[in-house]
């Protein structure tokens, strides 16, 4: 029975994967390379389960009670007791495999190993282990403590024991799993960042400009944020990294990431949290900055 979950990387991903492991009960254990960013994302933690028990969806001694399960360090040795770790590194193949040859060779033989990545080939990062028929795609939504999906995806070596493990979990941190074959960016991303790559041609076309495309998809299509303020809110890096998989993947001109995302990540105006992407957030409401 799966009792203690290991997390690589304390990004947004990783805290908030954290966040709802331990307030399901899990013991969790949060690696990086930086003690810097362990302490935002334990910080962020605490703020989002203040939030939480103030909406009358926790109470305060749940809270104290899932903090106090959460462990950090910067070194992978600590997942040596660990049922599962949870690779949440940036989404990046290269630094992916990385890690992943790295953690194994401490983990014990039954321990499972689980990607966060949202559309890096599952069977292909599996071959970076010693344990294929124990590794398998977790791709958590973000924000992790609100949103209610967890896209699972089946390397081609992936075992039912596996699977059905990993289903399990996704049902006691009070997911909704979603199954998805491994291809490209799977179902969610597979959709969505495309769209997103659609309404940037739409502004690189002179189609409309920031304001009238997000108002047109918010208002004439039901959309809580509008495309090109959702790629701020994603990170325009993330974007055009699931579209340079998508267009390398499926080798098919529809997925060709657009020009003016090229030059926003080259520029660093990635999106909401760097200040700067679409929008600029440093005024109150942002601003186009196009």
């Amino acid at each position: 029975m799966t009792q203690e979950i290991g997390i690589i990387g304390a990004g947004q991903m990783g805290a908030g994967i954290s966040h709802v492991c331990a307030l399901a009960g899990y013991s969790v254990k949060l690696c990086d390379i930086s003690a810097d960013a362990l302490a935002k994302a334990v910080a962020g933690i605490e703020k989002n389960l203040d939030r939480q028990v103030a909406k009358g969806k926790t109470t305060e001694a749940d809270k104290t009670a899932a903090l106090a399960r959460i462990t950090t360090g910067t070194e992978l040795a600590m997942f040596g007791d660990s049922d599962l770790v949870i690779e949440a590194a940036t989404e990046n193949e290269t630094i992916k495999r990385d890690i992943l040859k790295k953690v194994c060779p401490v983990l014990k033989p039954s321990a499972l190993v689980a990607t966060n990545t949202s559309s890096i080939s599952i069977t292909r990062l599996a071959a970076a282990t010693d344990r294929p028929a124990k590794f398998i795609g977790m791709h958590f939504m973000n924000p992790v403590p609100v949103m209610e999906l967890v896209e699972i995806i089946r390397g081609i070596a992936t075992d039912e024991t596996t699977y059905e493990t990993i289903r399990e979990i996704i049902v006691r941190v009070g997911k909704t799993a979603a199954v998805a074959e491994d291809f490209p960016a799977f179902i969610v991303n597979r959709i969505l960042i495309p769209m997103v790559n659609e309404a940037i041609y739409a502004l690189y076309e002179g189609v409309g400009n920031v304001t009238s495309i997000d108002s047109a998809m918010k208002l004439g299509a039901r959309h809580p944020m509008g495309p090109l303020e959702l790629g701020d809110f994603i990170g325009l890096d993330t974007c055009l990294a699931v579209m340079q998989v998508l267009y390398e993947g499926l080798a098919d001109s529809k997925y060709r990431p657009c020009p003016l995302l090229v030059k926003y990540v080259e520029a660093g105006w990635v999106g909401r949290k760097v200040g700067k992407g679409f929008y600029d957030y440093s005024q109150d409401p942002p601003v186009p900055t196009r």
